[in-house]
């Protein structure tokens, strides 16, 4: 083994081991504040504030990017912009969030002060009890103390680390509180094979379908597969409901004499079907497990739409 493998086994055992502890702690003398900190951001009716210098901004940034994401609205609000004018951003009704490992970075002493003046909550996150940040702050939200994974203690990175991971607690407890379903995260996520994979069936759906009533000749079948282009037809009731589908390997089954039937005679009876609400995924899924190009949406027995395996392409969603 390589001393550079070696020295990322050393760091990835550190950190692993600042997760450790942090776990431990939210078991007990972190449980009370971390719980307290989640009521806080749930009674504010404006935003969560997040705010840090260096590289707890940047882990701040990530908090707050994962909080707009899943249903709990907030901005990082950069702590020296913030003196200069974008203090303006922190409103009543907001909770501010900062981040500073020792809790004395002095970029954040304008931020803090303007929560105390206006009365603003202040949840702070450091590593250092008794710092000046946790001692202003409404919940502290003491860091257990553990090793930076550089060995000589001045890079941050176990402690970035276990601020990063807090920060997801927090945006998963308050997620699952408000009951955020993919649906709701669709909504914040409309791009890219995220948003893609959460799509319904109903959103890439196409409603113009072909279809054709169950005694039609086989004639104007063929033409509404031809007009239609999915290279298949839907066969429905005199009530409307989808009652089969005709393909390409129907079509190859009654090659002769294929004109002397009807849509009913030829067509493949239950075919496999979705609903619209259904996620797009979950279609795909579906027709490639089936080795089909198709799939009809059905609701109440009734065609409401048709999805071609084109149309997941795409989505994005390969």
């Amino acid at each position: 083994m390589s001393e550079y493998v070696e020295t990322a086994r050393r760091v990835i055992r550190c950190e692993a081991q600042g997760l450790s502890e942090i776990e431990a702690a939210l078991d007990g003398p972190l449980a009370g504040p971390f719980e307290a900190a989640v009521r806080l951001i749930l009674e504010a009716t404006g935003r969560v504030i997040v705010s840090g210098m260096g590289k707890s901004g940047h882990v701040g940034r990530k908090i707050a990017a994962t909080l707009a994401s899943t249903g709990t609205p907030a901005q990082f609000v950069h702590p020296a912009e913030a003196s200069h004018g974008d203090l303006g951003m922190v409103t009543k009704g907001d909770v501010a969030l900062v981040l500073s490992n020792s809790g004395e970075t002095p970029e954040i002493a304008d931020i803090v002060a303007h929560t105390r003046r206006f009365s603003i909550p202040l949840i702070g996150v450091a590593g250092r009890e008794g710092s000046t940040l946790l001692r202003q702050s409404d919940v502290a939200l003491l860091l257990p103390k553990a090793a930076e994974a550089c060995g000589t203690g001045i890079v941050p990175t176990t402690s970035t680390t276990m601020t990063l991971a807090l920060g997801d607690a927090l945006a998963v407890a308050l997620m699952e509180h408000r009951r955020f379903t993919p649906e709701h995260f669709r909504t914040f996520h409309p791009g890219g094979k995220l948003g893609a994979r959460l799509a319904r069936v109903g959103d890439l759906m196409h409603e113009d379908m072909p279809l054709v009533a169950q005694d039609a000749p086989m004639a104007e079948a063929l033409l509404t597969i031809s007009r239609k282009g999915f290279g298949v037809t839907g066969v429905t009731d005199g009530d409307g409901r989808l009652v089969g589908i005709i393909t390409d390997g129907d079509l190859r089954r009654h090659m002769q004499g294929l004109l002397d039937h009807t849509a009913g005679e030829v067509m493949t009876r239950s075919p496999r079907t979705i609903a619209p609400d259904a996620l797009a995924e979950a279609a795909l899924a579906q027709m490639q497990d089936s080795k089909i190009t198709s799939l009809f949406a059905v609701q109440g027995d009734r065609p409401r739409g048709i999805l071609h395996i084109h149309d997941c392409l795409r989505a994005g969603m390969v």
